[in-house]
C-alpha cells in the first residue's frame, strides 16, 4: 500500500528540495496527494515545483502558500531558481487554497497522510494554530528542520525563518514526528562533479540539473537535508533516533529534552552509504 504523502516546501532556493520533489515523484511506495509552497515568491515556487511534476508526468494539485512569517520579517524574499524557468518562458498560475486543501486532507483521510515539510513552517503553524485537531488525525510528520547535538549548535535555517510557527508545530501533539537537524543532514553530501554524472542518468533527475547549474554558481556541493527527512518515511533504518520533546527559542535555536514516552523522534545519527543507495535505486533510464 502507498504512503498517502503532502509535501510542504520552499523549493527554488537550495537545490535539496527539488532533489526531495524528484525523490517523491520517483518513489514507487509514494501517493503525492498535494505540494505547498511556503517563503518569498510563493507563486514562482509553486511554479517550479508544478514543472517537476509535468516532467515527472504526474497530474499533482500545487498551491501557493504564505509568503511572509507569522511573527518578523521574511529572510528570503527570492526564489532564485525560477531564473530557468524564465529562460524557457514557462509559466504556470497555482491555486492559492492551501489551507482548505491540507485540512480538507487531513479530515478526509484522517490517520492516513504523512505531511512531508521540509522549509520553514509558517503554513503548518498556521493550520494547526487555526485547526488544533489537525495534528491529531495526521498518520506522522517529517521535518527538516533544527539541530539537537554537537558542540557547535545554532539556529537551522527553516527554524530561524519562523520560529514562533515552529514552535507552533513541535508543540502541537502529532503523532509520530521525525525530525532531521542540521547536524545530521549535513553528513549526505556530494561534490559537483559527482552529481552531476550520477544525475546524468535519468530524465527527471536530468530535469533537476537545469536547476542546480543556478544553485553552482557559488558552490561546489550539495546537501541532500530535504531529502534525507523524506527519505525515512520509506526506511526507517536510514536513521538513528532518540525520543523528547523539542523546544525552539524566539531565535529559532532548538533542542532536544530526552523522553521515552515522547513520540518525537529526532534523528541522532544517518548511515549516509544506505541513503545514497536507497536514493538512487528510485531512478531509473
Amino acid at each position: 500500500m502507498k504512503e498517502k504523502v503532502i509535501l510542504d516546501t520552499d523549493i527554488g532556493s537550495d537545490i535539496d528540495d527539488a532533489i526531495c520533489l524528484a525523490y517523491l515523484l520517483a518513489q514507487k511506495s509514494c501517493e503525492l496527494l498535494g505540494i505547498t509552497t511556503v517563503s518569498g515568491e510563493s507563486e514562482k515556487r509553486a511554479a517550479i515545483a508544478s514543472y517537476l511534476c509535468e516532467k515527472a508526468g504526474e497530474n499533482v494539485p500545487v498551491f501557493c502558500g504564505l509568503t511572509e512569517p507569522l511573527i518578523g520579517t521574511q529572510k528570503q524574499k527570492i526564489a532564485q531558481q525560477y531564473e530557468y524557468l524564465e529562460k524557457i518562458s514557462y509559466k504556470k498560475s497555482c491555486d492559492r487554497e492551501w489551507f482548505n486543501f491540507i485540512r480538507d486532507q487531513i479530515r478526509e483521510n484522517p490517520r492516513q497522510i504523512n505531511l512531508i515539510t521540509i522549509g520553514p513552517l509558517t503554513n503548518i503553524g498556521i493550520l494547526f494554530k487555526i485547526d488544533p485537531e489537525l495534528p491529531l488525525l495526521l498518520k506522522s510528520m517529517y521535518i527538516m528542520g533544527g539541530m539537537f547535538f554537537g558542540e557547535n549548535k545554532k539556529a537551522e535555517w527553516n527554524i530561524s525563518c519562523d520560529p514562533y510557527a515552529a514552535h507552533t508545530v513541535f508543540s502541537s501533539g502529532a503523532k509520530e514526528m521525525y525530525v532531521c537537524g542540521l547536524d545530521v543532514t549535513t553528513k549526505v553530501k556530494m561534490k559537483k562533479k559527482e552529481f552531476i554524472e550520477r544525475f546524468s542518468r535519468n530524465y527527471l533527475l536530468r530535469e533537476v540539473l537545469n536547476f542546480a547549474e543556478i544553485w553552482f554558481r557559488n558552490r561546489d556541493v550539495v546537501t541532500f537535508h530535504d531529502p534525507l527527512a523524506a527519505a525515512i518515511l520509506f526506511d526507517k533504518n536510514l536513521c538513528n533516533f532518540k525520543k523528547g520533546s523539542v523546544f525552539v527559542n524566539q531565535i529559532g535555536e532548538t533542542g532536544i529534552i530526552e523522553d521515552e514516552r515522547s513520540d518525537i523522534f529526532v534523528a541522532s545519527e544517518v548511515n549516509s552509504e544506505l541513503f545514497f543507495e536507497h536514493f538512487f535505486k528510485n531512478f531509473t533510464q
